[in-house]
């Protein structure tokens, strides 16, 4: 079944009718994700790619049903576009942009506080359930229906990480790109604990990198409970300096912030099978799981 999407998913796309809105629409589509509307203020009651655009979030929702949510526009409106996601209460809200300034994001956070919104992002790639929804700009090529539930920080590990899976026959139950920016969304804590619950998720692949406290508190939560199900991590960034961001605004270990190493230990300690590079990440949920 996987976690927070899947072939009933009705989305709408916020951005729909600019360039980038247009194309991943357009790939989501054919992936065969149920696409029902986009917003785009001012051009309300037109068409667009054979959907109808509105001008509200609000509005897209009562006249489709939609429950979920693509956001793709530019990082000066994003936090808008969020709250609107949120006060129309979207289940599933899928940031794309980068860099959404730092204050914005205080507002976003405070908002989904008891809001019925998960917000994924932003700077994230999105949310697959292969051969049922995609919500995002990650590629499907590698994508197979199965029982490894993947939540990554990196976009690039995650695309080998699919393909590795789905070569071993093992499949991916749900890929979750939580987001690069320093403040957002869903996080690892989360993503554990709805493949917890998840049926169909037998496995669980964490992708991690420096900066932030994501890998601290999946481990907290690890060592908290009895999971049952096997986790594995890779966690990015070993060689990298500090006080210097590497990739992304979310990539930046500064003074008093724990390495890559420590995070790996860290995470190690909470009962979580950790792999060096990205090679070694699937072979070690083979091991797991027999």
């Amino acid at each position: 079944m996987g976690i927070l999407v899947d072939g009933t998913t009705r989305v709408i796309v916020q951005g729909m009718t600019g360039r980038s809105g247009t194309f991943y629409t357009d790939l989501a589509m054919r992936y065969g994700s149920e696409y029902v509307g986009g917003v785009r203020p001012g051009k309300g009651g037109t068409r667009h790619m054979g959907l109808p655009v509105f001008d509200t979030v609000g509005e897209a929702v009562a006249e489709t049903g939609a429950t979920a949510s693509l956001i793709l526009v530019p990082a000066h409106n994003a936090a808008a576009a969020m709250l609107e996601a949120i006060n129309a209460e979207i289940g599933v809200a899928v940031c794309v942009t980068e860099r959404v300034p730092v204050h914005d994001m205080l507002q976003v956070h405070a908002a989904l506080h008891e809001s019925k919104t998960v917000l994924i992002g932003p700077n994230s790639q999105g949310i697959l359930t292969p051969a049922g929804c995609k919500i995002g700009v990650m590629s499907t090529a590698d994508a197979r229906p199965g029982c490894i539930g993947i939540a990554s920080r990196s976009a690039s590990l995650t695309s080998e990480i699919v393909a590795s899976t789905s070569a071993a026959g093992l499949g991916q139950s749900t890929t979750v790109g939580v987001g690069g920016d320093p403040i957002h969304g869903l996080g690892f804590r989360r993503c554990l604990e709805m493949f917890r619950d998840d049926d169909r998720t037998r496995g669980v692949i964490l992708i991690g990198e420096i900066g932030g406290i994501e890998e601290e508190e999946a481990a907290d939560y690890l060592t908290s409970i009895e999971y049952g199900k096997p986790v594995v991590a890779l966690v990015a960034g070993r060689h990298s300096p500090s006080e210097r961001r590497m990739g992304h605004a979310g990539t930046l270990s500064m003074f008093g912030s724990r390495t890559a190493g420590e995070k790996a230990a860290r995470l190690e300690r909470a009962g979580v099978k950790i792999a060096d590079d990205a090679d070694k990440v699937t072979p070690a949920m083979v091991d797991a799981l027999a």
